[in-house]
């Protein structure tokens, strides 16, 4: 049966000063004879080599010589690096400096999983370390100057979409606001994405005058929510041009889209249309990102007639959905914007990858169904159907493969095994997602049997007769016994003995004896035919393991 405990929120100083947060959740089970666990730290990141993580033998209520006979070690994780298991204490420790920002970017909460194995018996512990944010990055803009063309005749209430700043902290610490200094002209709106990214818009309250200020000059500040704040600036360059009284006008505030991953570069994607009621060169429209310095310029370029064609490598599994903010201007420096936000569309690109966790090679003979042979992880990138992994034994073997965890599978005896039969396996697992059409991939365990000692020695014939001439020399052999035992090794080696039996008062070890190696009879002694002319006696053969 099993047991399931669950310990409280509780909070610990390590040595380093910093105050971690620990969640305990311990699962006791009998499934496939191991034992499996899962406890999660909290801690900030930058913490120095050999700061304390979490005291591990404590909090699966482990003891120390558990850790040591079990021989407790990490054997899975993509960032395993970062930690060290100290065994002969029983904690978790830091072993290498922890950035947050260059392990998860800005995906919040920031984490990383472990997987702890003891054996004799089998356990398997999971443990999640998460990484919170402290604020030693500042927000920076890609550029140092922002330069506007914009006409005088522009129209109180005209947008103009500002570069935006990047905060590799999240949280309180990432970026919290964008200020723009005084200025007679402009103020500041400001917007978030679906996901939450903070960008801004300068839009003109006051009409411009070439003719008194043909240039301006401010600055955009981008300020985070740390302790102690820090910020980020560039400069704006505004040249006032003359005459240009409409703004090119998009048809559609928002264009959605759809591409396939992995689609060859150049393929189209959507056409984004402005329109400018000018005439001649002023109703000219040229298009282009409002961020000219995002990364998504990498992936995707806008033609001068609207049209979005990929440029890059798109990947389902980096990411699934992109917003792009295109600007359309015409001559004179008016602009208008608009968004386009493209969907991602996921292919079946990735095979499921196997990871053996555990293999225990020989298996005696006797071991009972059940018996658990290896574990593996079995885990496969892609979303849906196409990263739905099952697992199946390739041959028609006397094995099969379970699954108690989320991408794990044991590998366990299914019957009785005979080393005298089969003593060697070549056991493959094969592992298939759901894709159409599906990828797979295999591992193969080679598996021996152990011998037990089953079998008795055994005779081809259960009488032998030989003749012997009276009058026989001492010690001549009489006749030769091979008994055969299918084990193997000590288990197989047989010896021979004269069963205890007198004949005429006398011990029969008077007449014959048996080499115990070689099964040789002899006679013991010269017979004389007037006073014996026949003997029986029953000679034993046993193995090894008696």
């Amino acid at each position: 049966m099993a047991h399931r405990i669950q310990g409280l929120m509780q909070w610990e100083k390590g040595r380093n000063g910093f105050v971690q947060k620990v969640f305990l959740l311990l699962v006791f089970g009998s499934l496939c004879d191991f034992t499996t666990g899962h406890i999660r730290y909290s801690i900030p990141e930058e913490m120095k080599k050999g700061s304390l993580i979490g005291n591990v033998a404590q909090d699966l209520v482990l003891d120390l010589k558990r850790l040591r006979s079990g021989r407790a070690r990490i054997v899975s994780g993509e960032n395993a690096q970062y930690t060290e298991l100290k065994a002969d204490k029983g904690i978790l420790v830091v072993k290498e400096k922890i950035d947050r920002e260059q392990l998860c970017g800005d995906t919040t909460p920031c984490s990383f999983s472990l997987e702890m194995i003891l054996e004799n018996p089998m356990e398997l512990h999971q443990i999640t370390v998460e990484v919170t944010d402290i604020n030693d990055h500042s927000p920076a803009f890609k550029t140092h100057n922002l330069s506007f063309e914009i006409s005088e005749s522009a129209t109180t209430g005209a947008r103009f979409s500002l570069t935006s700043a990047d905060d590799a902290d999240v949280g309180i610490n990432g970026l919290k606001e964008y200020v723009l200094t005084e200025n007679d002209h402009f103020v500041l709106q400001q917007h978030s994405d679906a996901d939450g990214k903070k960008y801004a818009e300068m839009i003109l309250q006051k009409q411009l005058d070439r003719e008194k200020t043909p240039n301006l000059s401010f600055k955009l500040i981008a300020v985070d929510g740390g302790i102690p704040q820090k910020s980020g600036t560039v400069i704006i360059d505004i040249k006032v041009l003359d005459v240009n009284d409409n703004a090119p006008v998009f048809n559609q505030s928002v264009y959605k889209a759809t591409v396939m991953e992995n689609a060859p570069k150049e393929t189209y994607v959507i056409t984004v249309k402005a329109i400018d009621a000018d005439y001649g060169a002023n109703n000219i429209v040229t298009y282009y990102f409002s961020d000219r310095n995002s990364p998504l310029a990498d992936l995707f370029r806008i033609t001068d007639t609207g049209a979005i064609y990929i440029k890059g490598d798109v990947d389902y599994e980096k990411v699934k959905k992109y917003e792009l903010r295109i600007d359309a201007k015409d001559q004179g420096g008016l602009t208008d914007s608009s968004k386009v936000i493209i969907e991602v569309t996921d292919v079946n690109d990735n095979a499921p990858d196997i990871s053996v966790m555990s293999f225990t090679s020989p298996v005696s003979e006797d071991s009972p169904p059940g018996t658990t042979i290896g574990i593996i992880n079995v885990k496969d990138l892609d979303s849906g159907d196409n990263g739905q992994v099952s697992c199946k034994i390739e041959q028609n073997a006397p094995f099969k493969i379970k699954s108690n965890l989320r991408n794990y599978y044991t590998l366990v005896t299914d019957s009785v095994l005979d080393r005298e039969i089969v003593s060697e396996y070549n056991i493959t697992v094969v592992a298939t997602d759901g894709g159409i059409p599906p990828l797979s991939a295999k591992t193969t365990f080679c598996l021996k049997v152990s011998d037990v000692n089953d079998n008795a020695p055994v005779f081809p014939q259960s009488l032998y007769s030989a003749f012997l001439p009276e009058n026989n020399s001492p010690g001549v052999s009489v006749l030769t016994l091979r008994a055969k035992d299918p084990d193997e090794n000590q288990n197989a080696r047989v010896s021979y003995i004269v069963e205890d039996s007198s004949i005429g008062g006398s011990p029969i070890s008077q007449y014959v004896s048996v080499n115990v190696e070689t099964g040789v009879i002899q006679a013991v002694r010269s017979f004389d035919y007037e006073q014996i002319k026949e003997l029986i006696f029953v000679v034993k053969a046993q193995d090894g393991g008696s």
